[in-house]
């Protein structure tokens, strides 16, 4: 090791501290579990005057999440400091977890739909600089779009649906919309409502077709994937879900779409699972698994559903952080997570083997484990409705897939004859060790220990069902319950056993690859750079009487079809109220300068004679302003059309003469004629409407009281619009210095002349 790498690892071992900042959380969060009475709720104004506030709402379901957030969090930022002990790159690291952390808490915190939108997004964001944290590699970048473009697509579904639930409910309150849930049945906006809500939390939580962004995601260092999977970002779809379950659980198509998506997700990912061979990708594809059972125990409508989603959401956090802890030390040590060369690492890797056994037997749900309380509340949950015999065998396949994949971490791993080719390999230090034990040890203890975990998650099952009669969490160790456990053991066993001959069959089938959703997200990708290409070619073509032409063409199509959805039948156009003028004269005056530019520009051809009937135009605008009462936008405009007249005259004589595109000049002819009635014919029926002088009376009776100003023109700019004033500043003083090279160029020119 060089001694930068050795200064490098020493500064980020270092990092160990910031490891305080989420275990401070826990610690605080506990204690005030314990002292404080649920729900907690504060209300901060942010922008009054829109209605949004910060609002916080927290229940036992939140609390739930936080704990999760803040515990598994604290173990990812211990082991992060040894993962990345040599990484240069280590402090970009740590922070995107600390603004990953934070834009999770507000997302299970917040009770208003737009902050917690806000935060939904956020999210998405930062993982997908934690995806292509690796942004040397064109796989990471390219997964890291995949993501940002899925999650992100998403999020904006999501913010339809909550402007429509505001729009339905007139509340943006979260916890508000929930308890109206009975008034929302009715409406007939609400089917859209819950197609939206489903993509966003469908997108977020990787169910099909959404699925395969999430294996891709991969690519992630793996303390990132740790978290991303057990306790974050994943899970929001999840808890979102879990959140409207009790305004909308009723619903037949609540109930249908929830099921048969999860179903669907749940088996084809755990039948993806057996065509992997990168441990990462197995237990990323296993996690999707477990995301369609948790989206399926959602929809089902018994009472015992609830604390399924619960019991399994806690477990799964319990068991999958460890795993990839125990992935990542396996690729830290040897180099590769590829499970054709990993084998017999025991005797190397003891302390991770025991971390591996130790999740593997929450994954697998046997006794003496949380997993095995939570399958059995599962099962209870299953049996409790009428599921289609099509869904029981569905999820119990998932649970036997489950078995196998935890017979891959810790057994085919680490048993076997060993790979000579890892005779070096040395066990990773204590910080790589020290969280998946612990975490594993607890996910053991929470079975031994039920009274400890009772009170968050059956008051959070509450917060779901608030309804239902909710028991304690405790599992069955009947004769009936074990031979079920049994059952799905031996079916895992088997699929273990035979995993290399499923592999085989199942990389067989790549050719379906192409007809796959991720393979119809590439298509669709690939289609939107046609149609951009397409787009570009057609529309941004370099000729500027072609832009003015289409710009006409649209103008006068948006027109017509305004008009003829009003009054189309001209009786107003030619009112006797059309406003008397004294100064007709000078109207009649402008109307001629205006005219003679415009006539005879089509037959100029020198620049400079050009720039002189198109300045008749703009002099005989300034005119028309000036008599029309607005002094201070004609002088504007004289000023603009003398300066534009005099620059230009000085700059045009340094180029050639003017290029010639083959022009359609009738057609520029009819779009011109028909732009200029089009002008008149609303202008004439503009005249026709009785004038609103409200706003202007408003203004009038409020510049000098509130403004402090007499002149109520420059009270407008300066005050009311102030900001697009200062917009308009700001456009001019960046104009100036785009010109400021120009004109320096031909200073250049001429000292050198």
């Amino acid at each position: 090791m060089s001694h930068a790498d050795a200064r490098v690892g020493a500064t980020n071992r270092d990092m160990l501290w910031l490891a305080l900042i989420p275990s401070g959380l826990f610690i605080g969060l506990v204690w005030a579990l314990s002292a404080i009475a649920l729900p907690w709720q504060l209300q901060l104004d942010w922008v009054p005057s829109l209605g949004v506030g910060l609002d916080w709402y927290i229940d036992a379901l939140s609390a739930q999440f936080l704990v999760l957030i803040t515990g598994i969090g604290t173990m990812v930022f211990i082991y992060a400091s040894g993962y990345m002990a040599h990484d240069a790159n280590a402090g970009r690291f740590f922070l995107l977890l600390l603004l990953f952390m934070t834009a999770m808490v507000g997302v299970v915190s917040a009770d208003h739909l737009l902050v917690l939108f806000l935060f939904w997004e956020l999210t998405s964001l930062i993982s997908f600089f934690l995806v292509g944290f690796k942004h040397t590699d064109e796989q990471a970048r390219a997964s890291a779009r995949q993501a940002l473009f899925i999650t992100l697509g998403g999020g904006l579904a999501l913010l339809a649906a909550f402007i429509l639930l505001a729009q339905i409910t007139g509340t943006w309150s979260l916890q508000a919309i929930v308890a109206s849930g009975p008034e929302l049945i009715e409406d007939p906006r609400l089917p859209a409502v819950l197609m939206l809500l489903f993509i966003g939390c469908f997108t977020k939580s990787a169910q099909f077709p959404f699925h395969f962004w999430l294996p891709n995601a991969m690519s992630a260092p793996t303390p990132a994937s740790a978290y991303l999977h057990s306790a974050t970002m994943v899970k929001l779809g999840i808890y979102l879900l879990a959140r409207f379950d009790p305004a909308f659980n009723e619903l037949l198509l609540w109930e249908v779409s929830l099921i048969g998506i999860g179903t669907i997700t749940a088996v084809w990912a755990a039948l993806l699972a057996l065509r992997e061979r990168d441990l990462k990708r197995i237990l990323a594809r296993s996690t999707v698994s477990a995301l369609g059972t948790l989206v399926l125990l959602i929809g089902l409508p018994n009472e015992e559903a609830a604390l399924a989603v619960i019991a399994f959401l806690f477990a799964h956090a319990l068991y999958k952080a460890p795993l990839f802890f125990v992935a990542g030390n396996i690729d830290h040590a040897t180099g590769t997570r590829s499970i054709d060369h990993l084998m017999g690492l025991r005797r190397q890797m003891p302390f991770t083997m025991v971390a591996a056994i130790l999740a593997s037997l929450s994954m697998a749900g046997l006794p003496l484990s949380f997993g095995y309380v939570a399958k059995d509340v599962v099962t209870t949950a299953k049996s409790g409705t009428d599921l289609l015999q099509i869904v029981s065998y569905g999820l119990l396949f998932v649970n036997s897939i489950a078995v196998a994949v935890a017979a891959v971490a810790a057994i085919r791993v680490f048993w076997g004859p060993a790979n000579p080719a890892f005779a070096r390999v040395r066990e990773v230090s204590w910080r790589m060790l020290l969280p998946p034990l612990l975490i594993a040890i607890v996910g053991l203890e929470f079975e031994l220990m039920p009274a400890f975990t009772d009170p968050l998650l059956v008051d959070a099952a509450r917060v779901i069902a608030p309804a239902a009669d909710i028991g304690d969490l405790s599992a069955d160790h009947s004769i009936a319950t074990f031979v079920t456990v049994a059952e799905v053991l031996v079916i895992g066993l088997v699929l273990f056993l035979f995993w290399e001959q499923l592999h085989r069959y199942l990389a067989g089938l790549a050719r379906l690859d192409h007809y796959g959703c991720a393979a119809l997200f590439e298509r669709l990708l690939a289609g939107l750079t046609r149609v951009a290409a397409w787009h570009t070619k057609t529309l941004q073509h370099g000729n500027l009487s072609g832009y003015m032409r289409l710009t006409l063409v649209v103008l006068l199509l948006f027109g017509l079809g305004a008009w003829l959805a009003g009054d189309v039948d001209g009786s107003g156009l030619w009112a006797s109220s059309w406003p008397a003028y004294e100064q007709g004269w000078a109207l009649l005056a402008a109307t001629v300068l205006i005219s003679a530019g415009a006539l005879a520009a089509p037959f100029v051809y020198g620049r400079l004679a050009l720039l002189m009937v198109i300045g008749l135009v703009g002099y005989g605008s300034a005119v028309l302003f000036l008599f029309a009462g607005a002094p201070d936008v004609a002088f504007t405009q004289f000023m603009v059309e003398t300066v534009l007249v005099v620059v230009a005259a000085a700059v045009l004589p340094h180029y050639g003469a003017p290029s010639r595109y083959p022009e359609p000049r009738l057609l520029n002819a009819a779009v011109a004629v028909a732009a200029g009635i089009a002008t008149f014919i609303l202008l004439a029926h503009m005249f026709s409407v009785p004038s609103d002088r409200s706003l202007a009376e408003w203004f009038a009776t409020n510049s000098l009281p509130e403004a402090h100003g007499r002149n109520v023109v420059n009270v407008i700019l300066v005050d009311f619009r102030a900001l697009d004033t200062f917009g308009e500043i700001a456009v001019v003083a960046f104009s100036a210095l785009a010109a400021w090279p120009l004109l320096r160029t031909m200073r250049k020119r001429r000292r050198t002349s």
